[in-house]
């Protein structure tokens, strides 16, 4: 899900994967498809899921299955799921993940826990949904470097995939059907059932006395952390520069805005599995949460636009430690572990 494309590439391919909402109207009205039963944790609200697009089990059947699928890349070695690795909460533990041919890119792989709720992706922000998502990595050279045209000509030699597409769409496997039964899969991905999920639903033994106190610290006032990793999802979608670099190489969100007062800005991720999506921020230059929780307390490096609530945090080792280890009961170990997710 990283790349340098941004709102200029998707409006360019939005007629490559579309068609005419009758022809999509009278295809879907003739399938006898069965609908997803899609699991939604206390807390959390229902998905917005578009119309066109509804959840059935023959669409995520379809998705899981492309999404696992190593013709996606030009070298036939990577799938979506080889850098979006479920034990790593659907992210990698390398800083940048090695594309086809091993060549590397330059953004660190975000994690796919609860994207069904993404109000934009990427990084800068510049894919607005996820059926529009997955043309960055296959237009990168450094990722797939595949021609979106060019693998469903290849994926409609077979069979299992077209009888599969058939059940699902109505339509033999196409730039509609790949871009449209992935985003299926991936709004699946819900991940909710973790030892603070437990905590709030009313197990408060759940909890140790560190990880009580650093959820404490974590929802002050004396942090602010909660103003940003905000809600069920722990993040508010927004876009903010952190003070991680004096000069970013990645200038972030002004790639898409072209305005300076967004460069180093990056959304804000949501702190769900973090304890399994190491290493952090947009580049992976940061190895572990104790480092992160450092950066934080620290204030941050001098930048012009650095985000006002990035400010020196008066927080002794104990608090850091007890920061860290309330982060780690966001870990939900029943969604790294999902059959239904695996291929």
């Amino acid at each position: 899900m990283i790349n340098r494309l941004g709102v200029v590439f998707v409006a360019c391919f939005s007629c490559l994967v579309s068609c005419s909402e009758a022809t999509i109207e009278n295809t879907v009205s003739q399938l006898r498809m069965t609908p997803y039963d899609l699991h939604i944790p206390n807390g959390f609200d229902p998905p917005t899921i578009p119309e066109d697009n509804a959840l059935t089990e023959e669409r995520v059947a379809l998705g899981k299955l492309l999404f696992h699928d190593k013709r996606f890349s030009s070298d036939g070695a990577l799938s979506c799921s080889s850098c979006h690795q479920q034990a790593k909460g659907f992210a990698d533990n390398r800083a940048i993940s090695p594309g086809t041919e091993g060549r590397l890119g330059f953004r660190n792989a975000p994690t796919l826990s609860n994207v069904a709720y993404r109000t934009s992706l990427l990084m800068e922000g510049g894919v607005p949904n996820l059926e529009l998502q997955v043309l960055a990595p296959l237009d990168d050279v450094n990722e797939f470097d595949k021609s979106l045209v060019v693998l469903a000509v290849e994926l409609q030699q077979d069979e299992q995939v077209n009888t599969m597409s058939q059940l699902a769409y109505g339509r033999d496997v196409d730039p509609f059907v790949i871009t449209r039964a992935l985003a299926a899969f991936e709004r699946t991905l819900i991940s909710g059932y973790s030892k603070y999920d437990e905590y709030l639903n009313g197990d408060h033994l759940m909890l140790t006395e560190a990880e009580q106190e650093g959820m404490k610290l974590f929802f002050s006032e004396e942090t602010n952390c909660s103003t940003c990793h905000a809600g069920a999802l722990f993040t508010d979608e927004s876009f903010r520069n952190i003070g991680l670099y004096e000069q970013y190489e990645d200038k972030g969100r002004e790639r898409i805005t072209a305005d300076s007062l967004d460069n180093g800005k990056f959304k804000v991720p949501t702190l769900r599995n973090i304890e399994l999506t190491a290493p952090y921020m947009h580049d992976g230059s940061v190895e572990t949460l104790e480092e992160v929780v450092a950066h934080f307390t620290s204030g941050g490096l001098n930048h012009p636009v650095k985000d006002s609530l990035i400010q020196p945090l008066p927080l002794t080792e104990q608090d850091q430690s007890n920061l860290v280890a309330f982060l780690k009961t966001l870990t939900d170990r029943k969604f790294v572990t999902n059959a239904a997710f695996a291929p």
